[in-house]
């Protein structure tokens, strides 16, 4: 006897319809990878290092003799509390200026004089967008907007961060010549408007990936190296040491804890020029 199969060809066509639009309900629902990223402006210095390098242990409490105590700090931390790091020994503090050419911190000015008041020698940083505009551009806009430098005794060159892209590719679509371009220009013109040469901070990793380990920088732009991790590692070519090293983001009262390479003496030697 013949087996009649409509009814079964019927449940399997029904079944891959439906199996198609719930496919495509899904698409219209699940967030974008643009969704996911965060909002432009809110990125912070060593943002992409745990993701990228991981972390170590801490470093040897024999070494903190000859090293000086520092915190980097942005907007999403709010007001700081600048007499409780400066109780605990903290002598120098980085605060978020600006990133890109549209976004200021708005916490700057407790974070930034805040510090300042209680007695430490501060600077402030900028995050660098180089998919954003160009580096002439962005330092023009880190000087106009509290990346500045006076010679108070108390005020630290401004800082470049250039890291991963914490909104896409890690290297902002640029090649390595590209990103040298672009750092060039933000370095040359920030010591144009202000006499000082800015701090560089990267993660060897991320230099080594973006900028082909290019060694330009080093005889003039001091380097701030992060590595969460009992040693600050292998540096970027060019750099025979460091002048400050991001250690952890996990340290007492703002996270981003930093050790200076030297005395509080030398701490006031670069903020001096």
């Amino acid at each position: 006897m013949p087996v009649h199969r409509s009814g079964t060809a019927r449940t399997r066509r029904l079944t891959a319809a439906g199996v198609l639009l719930a496919a495509f309900s899904c698409l219209l629902t699940a967030p974008s990878s643009a969704d996911s990223a965060p909002a432009r402006g809110s990125a912070y210095m060593g943002m992409g290092v745990l993701a990228h390098d991981g972390r170590g242990g801490a470093p040897a409490t024999t070494a903190t003799a000859t090293q000086t105590e520092g915190v980097d700090v942005a907007g999403y931390q709010g007001n700081v509390a600048w007499s409780t790091l400066w109780s605990s020994g903290v002598r120098w503090a980085y605060t978020k200026a600006t990133e890109g050419t549209s976004y200021t911190n708005p916490s700057f000015t407790q974070q930034y004089n805040g510090s300042y008041n209680v007695g430490m020698i501060r600077g402030s940083y900028h995050f660098a967008t180089p998919d954003s505009t160009s580096g002439a551009a962005q330092a023009n806009y880190f000087v106009d907007h509290g990346g500045g430098w006076s010679k108070d005794g108390k005020t630290l060159p401004g800082a470049l961060d250039i890291e991963w892209n914490p909104y896409g590719a890690a290297c902002y679509g640029k090649s390595a010549s590209a990103m040298v371009s672009w750092i060039a220009d933000f370095l040359n013109t920030y010591k144009s408007r202000t006499g000082r040469d800015a701090v560089l901070y990267t993660a060897t990793s991320w230099w080594t990936q973006c900028t082909g380990n290019y060694a330009g920088f080093a005889a003039k732009n001091p380097l701030w190296i992060a590595r969460y991790a009992s040693a600050p590692g292998t540096l970027p070519a060019g750099w025979g040491y460091y002048t400050m090293w991001q250690y952890t983001s996990s340290g007492p009262t703002v996270g981003d804890h930093d050790k200076f390479n030297g005395t509080l003496d030398r701490v006031k030697a670069l903020a001096n020029g």
